[in-house]
């Protein structure tokens, strides 16, 4: 299989000077793997992501799954005459998650000139489902 990416993700930047002082760096998210077709990444299951009952709130569950999907975008187009935006997201809550880490994988499903569609699954840390989300980007000129 050939890789996807225009611009391969560089971990140390994705992690440290990208994401300072966003939602990212607030949250705890991290990107953890990169893959010829996918990206990877996780959020903590803690008191910066739940919500009242102790569990993770379903717009953490977003704001994970539009990074993923949203830095993927972002390094499959050429930085230098294209970037993408988030258009929309949708999210199905399966299950919920108390403790760890939340594990989310992004990979896309449409990749054209003008938009791409990603599907992000979350997953807890014994693997199971907890959340399948849906991400469309714009893809525009700079």
């Amino acid at each position: 299989m050939s890789s996807i990416w225009h611009n391969r993700p560089n971990l140390e930047m994705i992690n440290g000077p990208m994401n300072q002082g966003t939602v990212v760096a607030h949250l705890g998210i991290e990107i953890t793997e990169v893959g010829d077709d996918f990206i990877r990444g996780t959020m903590p299951a803690d008191k910066r992501t739940f919500q009242p009952y102790g569990v993770v709130h379903g717009g953490a569950n977003v704001v994970l799954a539009e990074t993923l999907g949203s830095i993927a975008g972002a390094h499959v187009l050429d930085f230098n005459t294209h970037k993408c935006l988030g258009q929309e997201v949708s999210a199905t809550h399966l299950r919920p998650v108390s403790s760890g880490l939340v594990i989310g994988t992004a990979r896309p499903i449409h990749l054209g000139r003008r938009s791409h569609v990603w599907e992000i699954r979350l997953e807890n840390e014994q693997g199971k489902l907890t959340c399948i989300s849906k991400l469309i980007l714009a893809v525009i000129e700079n």
